[in-house]
C-alpha cells in the first residue's frame, strides 16, 4: 500500500477544517471503547482533551494504551493509524495552563470567532490534556495510489493471491499484461 510521505502525513494531520479522530480505549472489562473526538497535531504529537466526566478519560487513567484512527471518507482515502500510549500531560482542573492549545484544537474545526466562543463558553467543563507522541508509537499510513503508481498498492501484498479476481480483471491498472 502506498504510505504517506512525511510531508503528506504532516499536511493531512494539520488540514483545516480538521478531520475527526476516533480514539479507541479499553473499558473496565477490557472491551474496546471507541469515541470520535477533535485533535491537534503539533510537535510530532497528537493532542486531545477529554472532559472530566468522559468515560474514556477514566479508561486512560486505568490503562493508557490507545488506538487512534484519522481517516477521510473521500479520495484519496488517506489514513493514519496509531497504536500507542497516551500521557495525561495536565490533569483536569489545570485548563488555564494549556487553554491556548485547546483554542488551536477548536480552531481546526470551527471558524476562529466560533472556536473562541466555544472554548470560553465551556470553560466551566474542566478537561484534561492528553498526548500521544508519534515517535513512541506504532504509526501506519496509507493512501490511494497517485498517477503513475501501480494500482496494486491499494492492497497489502498478502491479498494479491494468484486467484484474486482483480488481478485478472484489471491488469492495465496493475501496470502488467496477462501474457
Amino acid at each position: 500500500m502506498p504510505k504517506l510521505t512525511s510531508a503528506e502525513r504532516q499536511a493531512f494531520l494539520t488540514e483545516v477544517p480538521g478531520i475527526i479522530m476516533d480514539i479507541g480505549t479499553l473499558d473496565e472489562t477490557g472491551a474496546p471503547h471507541l469515541c470520535p473526538i477533535w485533535y491537534l497535531y503539533e510537535e510530532d504529537t497528537i493532542w486531545f482533551t477529554p472532559r472530566q466526566h468522559s468515560a474514556w478519560l477514566q479508561h486512560l487513567r486505568r490503562d493508557p494504551r490507545v488506538a487512534l484512527c484519522i481517516d477521510e471518507a473521500c479520495l484519496p482515502y488517506r489514513k493514519v493509524l496509531v497504536r500507542g500510549t497516551a500521557t495525561i500531560v495536565h490533569e483536569v482542573g489545570h485548563d488555564d495552563l494549556w487553554r491556548d492549545r485547546y483554542r488551536r484544537i477548536a480552531q481546526r474545526y470551527l471558524p476562529t470567532t466560533d472556536a473562541n466562543a466555544y472554548v470560553d463558553g465551556t470553560d466551566d467543563q474542566p478537561r484534561a490534556l492528553c498526548a500521544v507522541r508519534l515517535a513512541d508509537a506504532d504509526v501506519k499510513t496509507w493512501r490511494m495510489p497517485v498517477e503513475g503508481e501501480s494500482y496494486d498498492g491499494i492492497w497489502a501484498k498478502r491479498y494479491w493471491t494468484d486467484d484474486a479476481k482483480v488481478k485478472q480483471a484489471a491488469p492495465e491498472l496493475l501496470g502488467r499484461t496477462t501474457d
